[in-house]
């Protein structure tokens, strides 16, 4: 099980829908959010992408060097950017990372911010479009010279000079929930990602796309992306939900979904039809709350609940498949350290450095406050243990 954080280069709050405590996207906050996780032992951040986020390459390379063992799944948009300068984009940076980089294919789902980019084709043409970019993107980082000649894309020659560091190249992750997105990432993706729908759900994607990719002679990994509201207590955790969204206007709800109903992304769909844009009955599965979703694009739900409750709805995600959970939550910084503090102690975590624990320590000094200026704290073993 591998734990991702988030960064929120679209903004920050303490409450959601609206300019109350809420924070600016300045490098320096980033940077916090970043060496916290790095620190706490998360295997990684997302970085998002689209044209209400900071652009996630640029922020990925400005991060690096103020991290040790982070890794960054950033974006690439097939039909936006040319697929070799793509490629050489990925290899760079994972040489500067020294082999840190992760890549999150992105089709799109709001026409009118592809339309602003230069993009006018639909949803199935997307996908054909992300197919061909792949295959080149793929052959190039392999160390091919690459001849292709599809209906949206051609290259004669194609190659780059020099390799990443990741062979034969950084892992492709990718989400969608239609039929030609099932395909693609059966056919030519590592790490399939869903939204936090409930189990049941998740589990005849992960068997759809599962049984796709054999037919391929393919295995292929599987992640999920969700928000995390945890608390020491039940009624802590959801009192902290309800207050997510207590700022929120029922005109800020309905301009939102209005936004949202635009998108021809079936997986966006998807996360609006599990709360229709209303506030009540938002507990769509036992600890699953879609309230996330009422403002927000893409991921809408959030796991809520006391430290073993939580832990417990991620094992049963785990059973299903699931190796990768992307997590975040409101403020990213504060939240990066609860998450870390109350759920790492109950999961079977695979960290890309040993997490900074008592247990596994690596640094000089104490684990908490001395206390009257000579005693040290007691290891307190671990609530719901």
């Amino acid at each position: 099980m591998k734990l991702f954080w988030f960064l929120p280069t679209h903004g920050d709050s303490r409450y959601l829908g609206t300019q109350l405590g809420a924070r600016s996207v300045s490098h320096h906050y980033l940077k916090q959010i970043a060496q916290a996780a790095d620190e706490l032992g998360y295997e990684g951040v997302l970085i998002p992408t689209g044209r209400s986020c900071e652009d996630s390459w640029v922020v990925a390379s400005s991060l690096i060097p103020f991290t040790e063992h982070l890794k960054f799944l950033v974006a690439i948009r097939p039909g936006i950017i040319s697929p070799t300068v793509s490629a050489r984009m990925t290899a760079t940076l994972d040489r500067i990372s020294n082999g840190r980089v992760l890549i999150n294919v992105v089709t799109g789902g709001d026409p009118d911010e592809q339309h602003g980019d230069g993009l006018f084709l639909n949803h199935a043409e997307r996908y054909e479009v992300t197919s061909e970019f792949l295959k080149i993107w793929r052959g190039v980082l392999k160390g091919e010279a690459v001849n292709f000649e599809g209906q949206h894309l051609k290259v004669k020659n194609a190659k780059t000079l020099f390799p990443p560091v990741q062979r034969p190249y950084p892992p492709l992750y990718f989400g969608g929930s239609s039929p030609e997105a099932h395909e693609l990432a059966a056919e030519q993706l590592d790490v399939y990602l869903t939204w936090g729908e409930p189990p049941a759900e998740v589990a005849k994607k992960i068997a759809d796309v599962r049984a796709k990719a054999a037919q391929h002679g393919r295995q292929i990994k599987f992640g999920i992306r969700l928000h995390v509201i945890v608390r020491e207590t039940s009624e802590e955790a959801w009192q902290a939900a309800n207050a997510l969204i207590s700022h929120v206007s029922d005109a800020t709800i309905e301009a939102a979904q209005k936004s949202f109903a635009r998108f021809d992304s079936e997986g966006q769909r998807r996360m609006a039809a599990l709360h229709g844009g209303r506030r009540e009955n938002l507990e769509i599965y036992p600890n699953l709350w879609a309230g996330v979703g009422l403002v927000r694009g893409g991921a809408g739900t959030a796991l809520v609940g006391n430290p073993q409750e939580v832990a417990d709805r991620i094992k049963e995600y785990a059973a299903l498949g699931i190796e990768t959970f992307i997590f975040s939550g409101y403020p990213h910084l504060e939240e990066a350290y609860r998450a870390a503090e109350l759920l790492f102690p109950l999961l079977p975590l695979t960290h890309s450095k040993p997490a900074r624990t008592p247990g596994h320590a690596n640094l000089t000094g104490p684990f908490g406050e001395v206390i009257a200026n000579d005693i040290l704290p007691p290891i307190a073993l671990a609530a719901q243990s």
